[in-house]
């Protein structure tokens, strides 16, 4: 597996260069612990988390206990916290998730699970911790405690303010947490206000503790909880103190640590390309200077001497990177002769909104553009708008005289269920149908708006989605062999991938290591095309990582943005738009594509009004 120790950091930092190797890494920690124990007899006792992170860790569990024989029987169980008050049959129940997730697949015994009970009245919950305390020291202690973190540095839902000696108890969940997890319960409004959970005097004494982080919108709370002072503001600062504790990253999440951001600024580096680029970048734009305006002092006074000396003077250095980055511009992204162009859009909008200008440039250029809708993207419509939709369908057979009862019939069945449907319950087979047709009907609005017909659409609806829950399943088999089929079929020379791996339940991750695979699969083989990996709905490519920006004009700006417009259903308010930027989607484009704009104006390169940003993926 690829991975290496970080320096500079005040908790010992592991970072491995995708979150499914971090995951096996962790699964095999496990493993040996459990095979260890039980050659001598004795238990294990784990403490597990919850949550997205520890997805590619449980299934990983389980192919061990499935194919490798990893026994659980011995293994004992405790859960970090669970929602207060809860039902264990709730679909947001944690008790629930674990054994749908975990427990129901390997052979740990019922009686060796202890998770939070969310079902008790205040009183008795509050007694109720106290004995769950009982339980883990009667267990012999916790011998590896699994952890996430949280946007807030929480660990467990010891939100800020839990104190170091803080133990298993009902807490109040943050603002930001509850936003957080808004996703999850189909609106804030649903998300409880409080939660049980260990405390942080209770995770510092497991005996061993790993801490999992995944993403770019982990790195800001990483490299405060890992390079930060101890504080109560963040509880994973207090890990920090725990004499065996691992930060388990994956390259995304350890972005921001200073040996990413600045590795010369703590002792000598290799000066590749890649890093130069970072670096003189990074300078002009902190001392407010183009790239061509850079002195020596500049580079002496902000801990690049080394680079100066190595790689100058300043003036060649600054013009070296200002080439760099002029080569990026391309006003004809796919060249001069017409091609095929797969552009795969893991949800039913993101190709307009990370790159509808390209589309726009891509077609008015002669290319035959496609694109691959990889799911239906139905969980993410509201259920107002398909009763509009349905009661629309009805209105409409009603006035052409078609099929009249039977529509009635499916009107009936589904706006009864509409009706009796409970917050954060999970859509009928009928329903997840008519949301699927109105993201279908909306993609191809989409995409007419940026020039492309209906006939060059594809809607794969991949399997792995088809869960009709936030979580989704593995990727599937038939999946792979979809894309590998669409692939050889349209034979295109571009294909575009979403690289923007934070979105809030992983589909994007999924359906780009998905391609990935497919691609690598096919290499060698008589199909050749260019990977590009575009980002806009909640990341942006910073501009050292920029490969190459496509200009836009003002009117493609506004064309791009009705194409985004057609989308109406996620319009307004999403329902999934992500917990830290609340802008709708086309204002997150507009706002990021100028942003880009600016940075490369402020390097000294030439003004543009917007600019759409990629990067070339290569197989490794």
């Amino acid at each position: 597996m690829s991975s290496h120790h970080v320096p500079h950091t005040k908790t010992p930092t592991l970072v491995f260069d995708t979150s499914s190797r971090a995951s096996r890494h962790v699964a095999l920690m496990i493993e040996s612990l459990i095979r260890q124990n039980n050659s001598a007899g004795q238990p294990t006792v784990l403490g597990l988390p919850t949550g997205s992170t520890p997805v590619g860790l449980y299934r990983e569990l389980i192919r061990l206990h499935k194919e490798n024989g990893l026994d659980f029987s011995r293994v004992v169980t405790f859960n970090l916290d669970e929602y207060f008050p809860m039902d264990p049959e709730d679909p947001q129940s944690y008790r629930r998730w674990m054994k749908e997730t975990f427990f129901d697949h390997v052979n740990i015994k019922s009686q060796n699970v202890n998770i939070p009970d969310g079902t008790l009245t205040r009183e008795q919950a509050d007694d109720s911790c106290a004995d769950y305390e009982q339980r883990i020291r009667r267990a012999g202690g916790i011998d590896l405690q699994i952890l996430g973190i949280g946007r807030t540095g929480h660990i467990g839902f010891n939100e800020p303010g839990s104190t170091r000696q803080s133990r298993t108890r009902r807490v109040t969940l943050d603002p930001v947490t509850r936003r957080d997890a808004a996703d999850d319960f189909f609106g804030e409004q649903n998300v409880p206000q409080q939660a049980l959970t260990m405390g942080v005097g209770t995770i510092l004494e497991a005996r061993q503790i790993v801490i999992m982080a995944f993403g770019e919108h982990k790195a800001p709370i990483v490299e405060r909880a890992v390079e930060g002072d101890v504080t109560d503001a963040i509880a994973a600062s207090f890990l920090q103190q725990h004499p065996d504790t691992t930060f388990i990253l994956d390259e995304a999440a350890a972005g921001d640590l200073t040996s990413r951001r600045r590795p010369w600024s703590i002792g000598p580096v290799e000066w590749t390309p890649a890093l130069i680029r970072r670096a003189v970048i990074g300078l002009s734009l902190k001392v407010g200077k183009g790239l061509l305006k850079l002195s020596e002092n500049d580079f002496r006074e902000h801990e690049l001497y080394e680079l100066l000396r190595e790689h100058g003077p300043a003036e060649a250095l600054g013009r070296h990177v200002f080439d760099e980055q002029m080569a990026t511009i391309h006003t004809q992204p796919a060249g001069l002769q017409p091609k095929t162009i797969l552009v795969f859009s893991p949800h039913p909008d993101d190709d307009v909104i990370s790159m509808g200008g390209t589309l726009i440039r891509l077609v008015e250029q002669g290319h035959k553009v496609f694109i691959a809708y990889m799911t239906s993207g139905n969980i993410a419509v509201f259920d107002h708008d398909a009763w509009r939709f349905i009661d629309f369908a009805a209105e409409f057979n009603r006035l052409f005289e078609i099929d009249k009862e039977h529509t009635e019939c499916v009107k009936e069945r589904v706006q009864d269920f509409l009706r009796r449907k409970k917050p954060g319950q999970l859509d009928s087979e009928d329903l997840l149908k008519i949301k699927a047709v109105i993201r279908q009907t909306e993609a191809r609005a989409g995409a007419l708006a940026c020039g492309i017909p209906p006939e060059q659409l594809e809607f794969m609806d991949l399997r792995f989605y088809c869960t009709g829950k936030i979580a989704k399943a593995p990727i599937h088999p038939q999946d792979i062999n979809d894309i590998r089929a669409v692939l050889e079929r349209l034979r295109p020379a571009q294909i575009y991938v979403a690289g923007e791996l934070s979105d809030p339940h992983g589909t994007h991750r999924t359906c780009a290591e998905a391609v990935f695979q497919v691609v690598r699969e096919l290499r060698g083989s008589q199909q050749e095309f260019e990977v590009w990996l575009y980002r806009g709905a909640w990341e942006e490519w910073e501009p050292h990582e920029i490969e190459r920006v496509v200009p836009l004009s003002p009117d493609d700006l506004e064309r791009k943005k009705h194409a985004i417009f057609r989308h109406q259903s996620q319009k307004d308010r999403a329902m999934f738009p992500g917990s830290i930027d609340r802008r709708e989607f086309w204002q997150r484009a507009e706002d990021r594509n100028r942003d880009t704009a600016k940075l490369y104006d402020r390097l000294g390169l030439p003004e543009f009004y917007a600019l759409e940003g990629f990067v070339q993926w290569r197989p490794a």
